[in-house]
């Protein structure tokens, strides 16, 4: 069941078909120049409006920088926030656990 998100900043349409769809959701741990951490989100539908919502969601939620990429259907956000997105998939967003995977 989707949580309070779907009403206030994301659209309701676009949280259901995140939910109806049930995306093997891939959570990472990647570098960038002089060794930066960024988490990087894969497995959403490519759906441009769904990728901005959700990387704007992130962002406010995280307090982060990031960024969507929609021809990868990924998510990247500044720093390493792997554990913190998997709770926020969980309980915001209301994606199953057994369709998340943390790697490393």
């Amino acid at each position: 069941m989707p949580g309070q998100v779907c009403g206030e900043e994301i659209p309701a349409e676009l949280c259901e078909q995140l939910i109806v769809e049930q995306p093997l959701i891939k959570i990472k741990l990647d570098h960038r120049k002089f060794g930066k951490p960024v988490t990087v989100i894969n497995g959403f539908p490519n759906n441009k409006d769904l990728l901005k919502h959700l990387a704007r969601f992130f962002k406010t939620k995280l307090a982060a920088g990031g960024t969507y990429r929609e021809d990868e259907g990924r998510i990247e956000l500044q720093g390493d926030h792997r554990q913190r997105v998997r709770q926020i998939l969980i309980e915001d967003l209301g994606v199953n656990p057994e369709n998340i995977i943390v790697i490393g």
